[in-house]
Order: C-alpha cells, then sequence, then structure tokens
C-alpha cells in the first residue's frame, strides 16, 4: 500500500479549503440572486406589472365637446363645426422636413407654416401629436389620407372644432377661442390636464373666457398599445368624456344683428335692456371682426390691421369705453338737487347763455341764452346754465352719490372682457387722484357730464333703466345654463322721491316729443311706442384760439378723432317701461338740426357771418326792382318816389342787422313789453292820433311818424313764439291754451 506523505496530505487539505470557500461563496451568490429572484418575481410582481404595462400602454386624452351658446330663442351663435385635421408624431418619422416638404405639396400650407410647424414638433417629446393643419376640404384630407405611405409620422383624424356663423355681430358679447399659452397657466396650481393638449383651445375674450369651466367639460380617454418603439399598433379602449354646458343669452339675434347693421363702420355702441327684469337684448359694438379668425390663426398682417385700426375694432366699447356722458348726465344733476330739497321742479333760472363764477365764464351750448328756464324745459332744451345753478347748490358729493345709485361708477357681474368702472368723481376722488383739493369749476364741468366724469354705455343704459322704474334694475347677460334659467337679480325701489322723478321724466319726455326738443326729429310716432330719452355730446377737446383762426369754427373741421362724441340715452314706451337704450357715436356730436345751427353760430359780429344770406340778397333784389320801378314810373327823376323808398329800405337792413346781432333770449324777455306798449299805443291812437290819407291811425313824433297797428304786427309774433315756446307740448292743443293764444290775437 503506497503512503501518503505530509506534504500531499497538507496539499489535500489547503484543496479542501479553497473548494469549501469557493463553495461557499457561489452558495452565497445563488442566495442573493435567489431573494432578488424572489423580490422581483413574488414581492415586487404587481408593481412591475404595472410598470411593463405602462410601458406597453399609453393613454391619450380627448377632448370633449364644447358647449353651444345660444341667443334667447335658441339660435346658436356659437358652435362646433366638423374639423378634418393632419396630426404629426416625430416618432414616427426619420426625416421630419422631408416630411413637411412633402405635405406642403399636397395641402394649402405657406412656408411659414411649414416652419411654424418643424419648430412646434421639434420642442415637444418625439410621442407627443401635433396638429399641423385644421379645418381641411375632404378633398385635401382624403389626398393625405391617400398618401400616408410616403408621409411616416402624419395622421389624419376628424374631431370638432370652433365656429361663429353670426362672425362679427356677436365678435365682442362671445368672444373667441384660441390655442392655451403660457400665460393662460399661470396661477393655476393644478390645471386641466386638457389645457396641455397641444394647440387645445380655451375662451380668450367675452362669454367664450369667462364662462369657460361651463363650456369645456370633462376630459375623455383612450388607451393603446405601442410597441418598443412607442409605435401605436392599436386601440385598447375608448372612455368618452363629459361635453361642456350649453349657455343661453338675454341678447336677442335680430336685434343685435339689426344694430350692428345701423352702425356699420362707424364708431359707436348700442346697448338695449329690458328694464322689468334686467336683461341685455343688444349689446352692439362697432367696427368689429370676424371671430374665426383667431380660432384659425389670425396672420400678423390682419392682427396687425385690427391693432392699427383707429376706430379700435378689438375693443368692445358697451363696457370698456369709457365717455364723458355729455347732458345724459342732467338727470342725475337735477335729481341730486330735487332729492337734497335745494330745488324743486317749478324752480326758473335764468339763462343769459353763460354765468362767471371764480373768475371764468361758463358758457351755455347756446351763446345766445334760453331766458327763465324750468326744469322740464332745462332738459327740453338742454340748457346748461339750469345745471350750472344746479351744481352750486347741491355740491359735487351728493351728485355723485345720486350717479352710484343710479348705476354709474360701477362695475356689474356679467361674463364680458375688458368692463371698466368708469369715473364718478368727489372732492376725496380728486385729492386720492391728483392729491389737489376740489374747486366749483370742478363741479360745474360735472353737472353737465364733462370734467373727470367717465361713463360706459352700459352703465348708461343701466341708468335709463332705473329711472324709468324707480327702482334698482342689474343687468343679466345669461338667460340659462344648461336649460336652468339663471335667477332674475332682485331690483328693490330707489327710494327716490315720485314728483321728483316724475318731473325729470316729463323732461325727457319733451326732449323727444316736443318740436323744440333736442331729439324731436328722430321720435318715434307709433302710439304704442312713444319714447322718452335725452341727447347728449361728449366733448374731447375745446377748439384753441390757433385753431379758430385758422378756420376751425365747428367739429366737423377737426380730424375724427378729435371730434366730439353724440350720445343717446331713453326707454319705450313712456308711459309703461318695457326697454332701455344707450347709443354712443364717436367723432358725430348728438344735435338736432337746429341745435346743431344754434352751436355752431359764432356769437358777436361773426354772426354777420352766418346770416341767410340767399335770403338777405333775394330781399334787396326784389326791394331793388321796386325802387327801380319807381325810378321809371317817375320819368328818371329819382327824388320824386324812389329816393324815399331807397332811404327806408337802408334804414330797414341795418335794422334787420342790429336785431340779428341781439341775443334770442333778449327778445324774448322784451316780447311782453313790446305788445303792451303796442296794444297801449293803439287805444292812444283812437283818442289822440292823426289822421293821414284818411285813417287816424298815425302818431306824430315831430321828426317822424309811425303806426303802432305794424309795432303790433312784430310784437304778437314775436309774444306767441314766446307763450308756445314756454308752453308744455302736451297743452298746446288744450281749448284754455288755444283760447289764450286767440285772445291775445283778436285784442
Amino acid at each position: 500500500m503506497k503512503r501518503v506523505t505530509r506534504e500531499t496530505e497538507e496539499a489535500a487539505r489547503k484543496v479542501t479549503r479553497r473548494t469549501l470557500m469557493l463553495g461557499g461563496a457561489m452558495a452565497s451568490m445563488v442566495a442573493i440572486l435567489g431573494a432578488r429572484m424572489r423580490y422581483l418575481q413574488v414581492d415586487e410582481a404587481d408593481t412591475f406589472k404595472l410598470m411593463a404595462e405602462e410601458n406597453r400602454i399609453n393613454i391619450r386624452l380627448i377632448a370633449p365637446d364644447r358647449g353651444l351658446i345660444q341667443d334667447r330663442n335658441g339660435k346658436v351663435i356659437a358652435a362646433n363645426e366638423q374639423n378634418y385635421r393632419v396630426v404629426f408624431t416625430r416618432e414616427g418619422s426619420d426625416n421630419v422636413a422631408l416630411v413637411f416638404q412633402r405635405l406642403a405639396g399636397l395641402i394649402p400650407m405657406t412656408a411659414e407654416d411649414v416652419t411654424r410647424n418643424i419648430e412646434a414638433v421639434q420642442s415637444l417629446g418625439a410621442y407627443v401629436p401635433v396638429i399641423v393643419a385644421e379645418r381641411l376640404s375632404w378633398d385635401d384630407f382624403s389626398k393625405v389620407a391617400l398618401n400616408a405611405p410616403a408621409l411616416p409620422g402624419v395622421n389624419t383624424e376628424m374631431g370638432l372644432s370652433r365656429f361663429y356663423p353670426l362672425d362679427r355681430d356677436f365678435a365682442h358679447v362671445v368672444g373667441y377661442v384660441g390655442p392655451v399659452s403660457e400665460r393662460d397657466l399661470e396661477g393655476i396650481d393644478t390645471p386641466d390636464p386638457l389645457l396641455k393638449i397641444p394647440k387645445f383651445q380655451i375662451g380668450k375674450t367675452g362669454v367664450e373666457k369667462w364662462l369657460e369651466d361651463t363650456l369645456r367639460g370633462s376630459a375623455g380617454s383612450r388607451r393603446i398599445e405601442v410597441n418598443s418603439a412607442g409605435r401605436v399598433m392599436r386601440e385598447l379602449d375608448r372612455e368618452e368624456g363629459v361635453p361642456g354646458t350649453d349657455i343661453r343669452l338675454t341678447i336677442d339675434v335680430e336685434v343685435q344683428n339689426f344694430a350692428q347693421a345701423r352702425l356699420g363702420e362707424e364708431s359707436a355702441a348700442v346697448v338695449v335692456m329690458d328694464v322689468t327684469n334686467g336683461d341685455l337684448i343688444c349689446i352692439a359694438s362697432s367696427p368689429a371682426f370676424d371671430p374665426n379668425l383667431f380660432v384659425r390663426g389670425i396672420s400678423h398682417t390682419d392682427y396687425n390691421a385690427l391693432m392699427e385700426h383707429d376706430h379700435r375694432p378689438l375693443a368692445n366699447k358697451t363696457v370698456s369705453g369709457a365717455y364723458p356722458p355729455g347732458s345724459t348726465f342732467k338727470m342725475v344733476t337735477a335729481m341730486a338737487a330735487l332729492e337734497a330739497g335745494v330745488a324743486t321742479p317749478g324752480d326758473q333760472v335764468s339763462c343769459p347763455g353763460y354765468i362767471d363764477l371764480g373768475g371764468r365764464r361758463f358758457h351755455c351750448w347756446s351763446r345766445s341764452g334760453h331766458g327763465r328756464v324750468t326744469l322740464d324745459r332745462s332738459l327740453r332744451e338742454s340748457c346748461d346754465v339750469y345745471y350750472y345753478e344746479m351744481a352750486q347748490r347741491v355740491g359735487i358729493d351728493r351728485i355723485a352719490e345720486m350717479g352710484r345709485k343710479l348705476g354709474l361708477g360701477q362695475r356689474f357681474d356679467i361674463p364680458m372682457s375688458a368692463i371698466v368702472d368708469g369715473i364718478l368723481p368727489n372732492k376725496a376722488w380728486k385729492q386720492e387722484r391728483y392729491k389737489e383739493d376740489w374747486v366749483i369749476g370742478d363741479t360745474i364741468n360735472a353737472s353737465i357730464g364733462q370734467g373727470f366724469v367717465l361713463t360706459t354705455p352700459l352703465q348708461l343704459a343701466v341708468m335709463t333703466a332705473r329711472l324709468a322704474t324707480g327702482r334698482a334694475v342689474v343687468p343679466r347677460l345669461v338667460h340659462a345654463v344648461d336649460d336652468r334659467e339663471v335667477p332674475v337679480a332682485e331690483a328693490p325701489p330707489l327710494g327716490l322721491t315720485a314728483e321728483h322723478l316724475a318731473g325729470v321724466l316729463d323732461g325727457m319726455f319733451q326732449v323727444v316729443n316736443d318740436e323744440r326738443g333736442t331729439a324731436f326729429s328722430s321720435r318715434i310716432v307709433e302710439p304704442a311706442m312713444i319714447m322718452a330719452g335725452k341727447t347728449g355730446t361728449s366733448q374731447v377737446r375745446n377748439i384753441t384760439v390757433a385753431e379758430r383762426d385758422s378756420g376751425v369754427i365747428s367739429n366737423d373741421d377737426l380730424p375724427w378723432n378729435r371730434r366730439d362724441h353724440a350720445l343717446f340715452v331713453g326707454y319705450a314706451p313712456y308711459d309703461a317701461p318695457r326697454y332701455a337704450i344707450s347709443v354712443v357715436d364717436e367723432g358725430t356730436p348728438a344735435m338736432s338740426f337746429m341745435d346743431y345751427r344754434l352751436r355752431e353760430a359764432p356769437t358777436g359780429l361773426r354772426k354777420v357771418l352766418h346770416l341767410n344770406w340767399p335770403l338777405v340778397v333775394l330781399i334787396a333784389a326784389v326791394c331793388s326792382v321796386g325802387i327801380l320801378m319807381l325810378y321809371s314810373i317817375a320819368g328818371g327823376d329819382f327824388d320824386v318816389w324812389a329816393k324815399r323808398q331807397a332811404q327806408v329800405f337802408g334804414v330797414g337792413m341795418a335794422l334787420m342787422f342790429v336785431v340779428a346781432m341781439v341775443p334770442i333770449w333778449f327778445w324774448k324777455n322784451l316780447s311782453g313789453v313790446a305788445y303792451l306798449v303796442a296794444f297801449v299805443l293803439l287805444i292812444f291812437v283812437e283818442i289822440m292820433g292823426e289822421t293821414n290819407m284818411g285813417a287816424q291811425r298815425w302818431i306824430d313824433l315831430g321828426f317822424m311818424q309811425f303806426q303802432p297797428s305794424e309795432m303790433m304786427k312784430f310784437s304778437l309774433v314775436m309774444v306767441l313764439a314766446t307763450y308756445y315756446d314756454w308752453l308744455d307740448s302736451k297743452q298746446t292743443s288744450h281749448p284754455l291754451y288755444v283760447l289764450i293764444a286767440v285772445l291775445l290775437i283778436v285784442l
């Protein structure tokens, strides 16, 4: 038997230790791997299964149908239309530029469109689908679908997009939608996932913006299976979203269309309001724009044209246009004075055409003045001096308080963009704004709606509605949401004295229905819709001395953007108010024909330039023919008859020029005295008159003789004109007042 040496035994023991160490290490590794495999495949099996599913399955959002916007009668003014579009996903294409080059050859796509789309695609993830073309015709849509094999990454889809069938007429009310921007996402802590969809559109202005959450709806989703490269393999399932809610407005399509058509391209605004519940029947601002341009992607050229237009078509003038209300504010001043107890409807104020106050002269619009004026006449003929007097009595703070009570200087909760508060100033406001004290001149200017006072057409409509009803009517634009009517806001009584309110409303009635009223030429003759109202002129700036010296004497001589604005407020029917209206027309002062002539005619010697010269020439021609006939009959002797007639004619013409220079209010005030003097002289001539040419009708003054009957002729005309000017238009046909006129004539 072979003997094992010690060296051999020692070597065997070393081998055994190595084997054990290696085996132990291997066993440990196997144990660790086994534990890890158990952890991955057993303990975390559900987690990793979910992760694998997420790599294989993608969830993509489906935009819901946007809610419709309708008018009060259910006519659609914001709809959804079928949209054939092209979508591009970058992961499906190795050469993006080449694909877009081919695509541009199939559908309308400019070089600018191609560049913009490539930039959009490259700025997003490879698997994010981007809409690169929308609203394709069926033919173009079919071309892309047929050429799909040559357009890797391109897919065609059918969906819905916003459409405004009435385009311009409702642009400022409804607004428009556009792609979500970073600015839209600012201030939103947890934005709706829909807002992350590329080119997803939301409301940008108007009702579309302010009722966005209601109109948008909730997103749907679809589960799709993708391969390891991210390509879509199939759609596993789909869950439709919740469509947006339909909204019905208080606007009437027919009224809105009519108003927009009448405004045309004027820079103007109209608001019509139902005074019984505050419903806004019409909110028209012109010029307008086509909101579909913004939905489809407006070009820089079109956008710049809108921004640079001097009539500001993007501005909703009904709520964002702040204008001095002019004479339409006079009802506020009148009500403030009446309610404060510093005036009554019958108080008379003398208007010589101006007042001097604080070292400054404040003119009435009629430089010749109005004579004695009461409340109704001050509104009917828009006498400024009357309100200068009322303003001094009542003060600015109570005027501002009345303005707020009637709806001015405040913002109403309606879903419209860029609403402004306007300005209803008082002493505290000026101190805070300008660090200056309020002065009496500020009150005078504010009393006729000038100076610091600014209002919107919507506020003026509310003011008119509150005057017509005596209640705090609140405007309402949304009639119903998903067929659930929005409650009408309460309209509590304003607490105004009925007699005072009736006096103001009577003055507004005369403005429109009395032939001396500033709006008489625009009255409604339909008995069922007799209107009351008030005209006004919003003064933009005064004509400077330099401009007058250069020949600028009227508003029409100024550039459009420097001209005064025309305003009108009114309500109808007068006896049972239902609708209130406010109108602002920029660059067109509000005047009747006679009002216009009086405003534009200068005072002083400049009156001579504004005489009716054709009539003067005609009178001179007729008289000249008569003088020539007398000269001819006298056998060519001028001294026999023609000379005296020529002298009388010359004196008469001189007197005519003198009379034309005298303010009309002077002749009104003189008419009664002239009539009484003529009446006394007629009695005197019967007793002590001189007989000439067989008639005892002459009074001999030594240097001349005259007939009182001739004086009575023009005195009678003057007194009758003054009488009917003083008389209320509703009393002109009353038997008693007709009898008075007859007695004046008979006597």
